[in-house]
Parts: C-alpha cells; structure tokens; sequence
C-alpha cells in the first residue's frame, strides 16, 4: 500500500501536467491584476506581496520578493526571496531559494534544477522536492514558439525520429498481430463495420475522462485522484497502442490491395505499409494532432467495444 507521502506526490505530479497540457498552446503570462505586481519587462515578473494569488507564467522569470500562495513557471526561471505558501512548480527552467526565503509546499521542477543558498532551507514540515534534469531547452523553446508543436522543423533529427519511429511500431505491430491474431483481426472487422459507432464511443469515452479528471481534482480526495489518474493513464496507453496497430494493419492491407497483385502480398508487407503511412500522416504539419485524436478515439472505442465483436452490424 502507497505511503500517503506518495501519493500526494503522485497527485502533485498529475495536477501539474494536466496544467501545462493545457498552458503551453499559449504563449502569455496569466496573472490577477494587482499593483503589489511589477513587470519589469516582456520576460520578468516581479511578485512584492500577493499572499492570495496564485502565479502562472509562461515564457517569463518570475522573482517572488514578498508573499504568494504558490508559483508556477514555464519556460523561465524563479527566484524565491520571500515566502510562497503553496506548491512550486518549474518546467524548463531553475528554481532559485534565498538564503530566507520559504516554501511551504512541495517542489516540482521538470527539465531544470533546485539550488538553495542554505544547506537547510526553509520548507513546510514534510514536503516533498521531485526534480528531472532533462528537456530544458526543448521546453525553453516550445513556450518562446508554442506553433512548432503543430509545424515541426524539419531537420535530420526529425527525419531520424521518424526512422525510429518506423521500426518501433513496426516490430510493435508484427509482435501483437503474431501474440494475438484474433484479437487484432476482429477489432479490424469490427472498425471497419462500424467505423462510426467506435469512433463515437471513443470520443464520447475520451470527453468523459477529462471531464472525470477535472471534476476529480477539484473534489475527491488526493488518494482517490491518484488511483484514477493511472486508470485513465493505462487505458489511454493501452488504447493508442491497440488502436494504431488496428489502423496500422487496416490501411496496409487497404493500400496493399490496390497496389499490389494478389501473388505479391504478405501480412508483414501490409503492416509495414500501414506502419509507414501512419508515421507520414502524424508527420504533417497541423493534420498530425487529428490524426493522434483519431487514433485515441479509435482505440478507446476498439477497446470499450472488444467483447461485443458478434453485436455489431454494418451502417
């Protein structure tokens, strides 16, 4: 059984992800209106005394002087020199804590570092400090240009990845289409009978998990979100998975019919196909986020609907 220490830190993690998925589209800084605020300029934030607000930024510094509730930066650095009551969250940058500065709750710094000027700072009594060291300059550059999420560069780093990427699904999908023939074969029929219907139930399935998620963080307990945090997050995973080796062997075995004489087909060529297809579809600028929502739909529909393959019929 988790520790209680562990799952508030689980929750804190969550909560904080599930803020930045929806904060990095956006390249500003959301702050309430208050004259204890001075903006030093376009990338700094200066905090004097603002015990009930809670700072977010994007793509500026921010240095907390007096007083705030809890901070969380994106893509710029914070400096700690007076007291923060709540939790402090920093991606992409370093988080900075003066000799007497105070922060009460626990500490998430993602693709950056912690530094404190004192051995021992000054925290709340049990409160934890989680810290990964990586992606700093990926994240500094994606709140600067938030677009390049939709509109990749492309480069040979790109062009490797999705080399990479090829082999992956491809060694993924011929895995479980060998472990799990029929399996994949009925969920192929089932899709193709219905495509409507799965994509349907996906989609409405995905909009009540967010919904269920937001509902959840603001009023269950944090033991509670956690646990059903990670029941969205495996059935997630385990949705993309299933459903891009369906779509995966679907479209090859489409496309290999019509380019392909029927002597000159094979399962694997069709999954290598598919594989291929799929990987230059979420390779286009702006049309790839559809293709990835497609793909959960997809699969969440595939996976809610797999013991109903003898109930569908066609529409």
């Amino acid at each position: 059984m988790a520790e209680p220490g562990t799952i508030d830190r689980v929750t804190s993690q969550w909560r904080l992800f599930c803020g930045v998925a929806l904060l990095l589209f956006a390249n500003l800084a959301f702050f309430a209106q208050s004259p204890q605020i001075a903006a030093i300029d376009e990338n700094l934030l200066i905090i004097d005394e603002a015990p009930e607000m809670e700072v977010v930024a994007v793509g500026k510094s921010v240095i907390i002087k007096g007083r705030a509730k809890s901070v969380l930066t994106i893509g710029g650095n914070l400096l700690v020199e007076g007291q923060v009551e709540g939790d402090v969250g920093v991606l992409g940058g370093t988080l900075t804590q003066r000799e007497q500065a105070y922060i009460g709750g626990d500490i998430i710094v993602f693709g950056g570092t912690y530094r404190s000027d004192s051995p021992d700072p000054r925290r709340g009594e049990g409160k934890q400090t989680v810290m990964f060291g990586m992606f700093e300059e990926e994240i500094r550059n994606l709140t600067e240009n938030p677009s390049q999420i939709l509109s990749p560069d492309i480069s040979l780093r790109f062009v490797a990845q999705r080399i990479f990427s090829v082999l992956f699904w491809f060694i993924v999908t011929l895995g479980l289409t060998t472990l799990a023939p029929g399996a994949v074969s009925r969920a192929i029929t089932r899709f193709q009978l219905s495509t409507t219907k799965i994509v349907g139930i996906g989609f409405s399935a995905f909009m009540l998990m967010l919904l269920s998620i937001v509902a959840g963080l603001a009023f269950l307990p944090s033991f509670v979100n956690a646990v059903f945090g990670l029941m969205v997050f495996v059935l997630l995973i385990l949705a993309y998975v299933f459903g891009r080796v369906t779509l995966q062997v679907s479209a090859g075995k489409l496309i290999q019919k019509y380019l392909f004489p029927e002597g000159n087909r094979s399962e694997s060529l069709a999954i290598l196909i598919g594989v291929l297809f799929w990987t230059f579809l979420l390779s286009l600028p702006y049309l790839w986020m559809f293709g990835v929502f497609a793909l959960f739909w997809a699969g969440i529909g595939l996976v809610l609907t797999a013991r109903t393959a003898n109930g569908w019929q066609k529409t």
